[in-house]
């Protein structure tokens, strides 16, 4: 098959390469999807996991990415709950070879059925930003009707789950970003919108929820605006900057075929929207994924039609 591996850490997605590797074998409890979409975040070239199995053992060269839509094509031993033909989506095990590929080996308790009428790119486009937006707001930030949030990179793909999301639950949600993501982060729901380059972060005032993708100074000053019994919530490694009088959680998302339910089906029935920048066959994804421009959501690789 086809796949996506990259061999040296200190060269990160530049050194990317698309080569031919053997098709995976279903494990005890895995399914083989063939994919026909996959998503990627760059930051997996700094993930130890990346590299690295459970054990700590050098596993370059590594297949990347863990966001895949596609149709179950086999079934391990003892797998229950999904069928060969069946149309899936979900998120990729950290430590295992990935989705930049035509074919997976993937545990079948990180999938969730993918509705025919759902496009496999907007699948692929769903598990990480839309697990990350669901456990950060309603399992880590324990978010309530009438509460206010404060959505760092609003206009990102995981700041656009969180807006949606947020908004939809009954926050006054305040976007951040740069000057010029200010159309888009309105566009997809925030009430508000920070230029951290150019406004003053702390005319917000108290909110009861931040939700942090970008760190440093930045997450020190927001930690200060969180109010009594809230909530700074980290998606980027252990939080530095905690609120005097609340709470601070780092997390890295779980796949959750549960949540992943809920997010599809405010896609469906138009409650939330995806947030795709860019999509590429798999034969010119080194490319894609190598950006002489920053992209403004995600960039998904397709792999089949």
């Amino acid at each position: 098959m086809k796949a996506i591996v990259v061999t040296d850490q200190a060269a990160g997605t530049a050194g990317m390469t698309l080569v031919e590797r053997p098709e995976p074998q279903a494990a005890i409890n895995d399914v083989v999807v063939r994919i026909h979409a996959s998503g990627f975040v760059p930051t997996e070239m700094e993930w130890p996991s990346t590299w690295t199995d459970r054990a700590g053992r050098d596993r370059a060269p590594s297949i990347p990415g863990h966001e895949l839509a596609g149709v179950v094509a086999a079934l391990g031993y003892g797998t229950t709950g999904l069928s060969v033909g069946q149309r899936v989506f979900g998120l990729a095990d950290w430590h295992r070879d990935g989705t930049l590929a035509e074919y997976v080996a993937i545990e079948a308790r990180n999938l969730a059925p993918l509705p025919g009428d759902v496009d496999f790119t907007v699948g692929a486009s769903l598990p990480i930003s839309g697990l990350t937006a669901w456990q950060g707001l309603f399992q880590h930030g324990r978010l309530q009707a009438g509460q206010t949030v404060l959505a760092h990179g609003a206009a990102g793909a995981v700041g656009t789950m969180v807006t949606q999301l947020a908004r939809e639950a009954g926050a006054h949600v305040i976007g951040t970003g740069r000057a010029g993501d200010r159309a888009k982060a309105l566009d997809f729901g925030a009430h508000e919108f920070v230029d951290l380059e150019n406004d003053a972060l702390e005319d917000v005032g108290g909110v009861d929820l931040v939700f942090d993708v970008i760190g440093g100074g930045i997450q020190k000053r927001s930690a200060d605006l969180v109010r009594a019994g809230g909530t700074l919530v980290s998606v980027v490694g252990p939080v530095e900057a905690r609120p005097a009088d609340g709470l601070a959680v780092d997390f890295v998302v779980e796949a959750d075929r549960a949540g992943l339910g809920e997010i599809v089906r405010r896609v469906r029935d138009g409650r939330l929207r995806t947030n795709i920048d860019d999509v590429s066959p798999l034969d010119d994804a080194v490319a894609a994924l190598n950006p002489t421009e920053r992209r403004k959501g995600k960039t998904i690789i397709r792999v089949r039609p």
